[in-house]
């Protein structure tokens, strides 16, 4: 029996017009030359040509001077190399330079998709029937780099949602590593991501048991300077570099709209994109609440699992998850722990859904099979569509099927409360296909999402049209789990 999808009218579409200010520099020597052209001009010209842009930018940004000055202290290492004294360089001159080492980016110009809802830690002011949302994308961008987006909105009684409007500027949060790591662990992540001992030895055996951020990059980038390096000691060494980065926190200001705040790549381990985030709302057994969301950092050839969490959406932690368990993507945490333990879904094959538990939320291992496709819309590969969501019947697992012609659909699966490797029931057709008007997009024939939730008894499933855009269908619960417990006995 086929499941009804009530397909609400909204969409969510790209927006060029949604830019950042990011950092841009063409090789050392160009921007040499650039800053000796920057110096050689006098002061009236250097005023007028700051003043042109700043005319021309500052109200496509929040505190575009800010950013100027920061991305000429990136630069300042290179000022200093050249026998110039920084700290003797007029403002005008330093916010000039950092104007020049500045590019802006739209980061939803070519899709935003991939959508994951979570409620809202705020519920006040709210009629009958009312839950406030909010809604994390994958945005894409030139050369299809993707960050994290959010919208705010308001599920009404007829679950129509209501959507914030959108603020104007993007905010650029402050950004702080982790100071201090743990070198057995970091040795042990290293392991796991493949990078030869033979490579890593010699730096690891000279740092202390704790080491700092900065320490071990100076060690990889005094090694990096020898020009005789291998291909594959120099492949190795970058990736100890973007391993030790990809420890961060992100604090956006608090006079930001929630809708400004993107989380963009940061460190190296994601520098070609944040893909697929699956957030949850997590109620640990003390009843405090965290939001936790599982991320895939891609460097253009390699993959990271991360865990990013955050208690008020102003601050985020962000941390690599380790084990053999954390590889490859589609890992999704479950909203609370069972038997006093994390539960983590996974695809760690390519092809199977995966569960495994863990008494941290930053180490997984010894995974275990939970589904195999099953039914010929899933025969490619199955996986998770989001978190797990409880209901009073079992867990539902949203789930994305692959079948002839790479196309997407997704399902759903019911499993028991206590043991979620128990199925309980499994849908032997989508719930949702692409319907002929979605079928068209950068990726055509996909339908696919990152989290649902429960809203006035019916799930509120938010997806993705064809890797470009996003909307929303409702299902009605309790037909979904009648069905869902029917089939196993079918």
């Amino acid at each position: 029996m086929r499941v009804s999808v009530t397909r609400k009218n909204i969409k969510f579409l790209p927006d060029s017009s949604r830019i950042i200010a990011r950092f841009f520099m063409s090789g050392e020597l160009r921007t040499q030359q650039l800053i000796m052209r920057v110096l050689n001009l006098p002061d009236k010209k250097v005023n007028m040509a700051l003043e042109q842009t700043l005319r021309e930018f500052a109200n496509r940004h929040r505190n575009i001077s800010k950013v100027f000055m920061n991305h000429v202290i990136e630069i300042q290492d290179i000022i200093e190399e050249m026998e110039i004294d920084f700290k003797e360089l007029s403002l005008e001159r330093k916010l000039l330079l950092g104007a020049y080492c500045t590019s802006e980016y739209a980061i939803e110009s070519a899709a935003i998709f991939n959508p994951s809802i979570v409620e809202d830690f705020d519920q006040t002011y709210l009629k009958p029937g009312e839950k406030r949302v909010i809604i994390s994308f994958r945005a894409t961008g030139e050369g299809h780099i993707s960050s994290l987006v959010f919208r705010r909105a308001v599920l009404n009684s007829n679950n129509d949602l209501i959507i914030s409007r959108v603020g104007d500027n993007i905010d650029v949060p402050v950004i702080s590593f982790k100071k201090l790591y743990d070198k057995k662990r970091f040795s042990n992540k290293m392991k796991e991501m493949n990078i030869p001992e033979k490579y890593s030895q010699s730096i690891m055996n000279g740092l202390p048991d704790k080491f700092e951020h900065y320490s071990l990059k100076n060690e990889v980038e005094k090694v990096l300077q020898n020009s005789t390096l291998s291909t594959d000691k120099k492949i190795a060494l970058e990736e100890m570099t973007w391993l030790v980065d990809s420890y961060y926190d992100i604090k956006f200001h608090k006079d930001s709209d929630l809708s400004e705040r993107v989380i963009f790549p940061i460190s190296s381990a994601e520098k070609s994109g944040i893909e697929d985030a699956r957030f949850v709302h997590f109620t640990d057994d003390d009843n405090s609440v965290k939001i936790f969301a599982t991320y895939t950092a891609y460097d253009g050839k390699t993959i990271l699992p991360k865990l990013i969490s955050t208690e008020d959406f102003y601050t985020f932690r962000v941390m690599p998850m380790h084990g053999n368990g954390a590889r490859d993507k589609n890992l999704a945490l479950f909203p609370r722990k069972i038997k006093g333990k994390y539960a983590m879904l996974a695809r760690v094959d390519g092809v199977n859904n995966y569960i495994m538990y863990s008494d941290r939320a930053t180490l997984w291992n010894n995974p275990e099979i939970l589904q195999q496709p099953k039914y010929p819309w899933e025969f490619t590969q199955l996986g998770n569509c989001g978190s797990p969501i409880w209901t009073e019947e079992g867990w539902l697992i949203i789930t994305h099927g692959v079948g002839t012609m790479r196309r997407y659909c997704i399902g759903a699966s019911l499993f028991d409360l206590d043991d979620p490797s128990k199925e309980i029931g499994r849908l032997k057709e989508p719930l949702l296909t692409p319907m002929e008007h979605e079928r068209e997009g950068y990726v055509p024939n996909v339908v696919y999402s990152c989290g649902s939730l429960i809203h006035n008894n019916n799930l509120i499933l938010p997806y993705a049209v064809s890797d470009y855009s996003s909307t929303y269908g409702v299902v009605d619960m309790t037909e979904l789990l009648a069905v869902l417990k029917r089939s196993k006995k079918a």
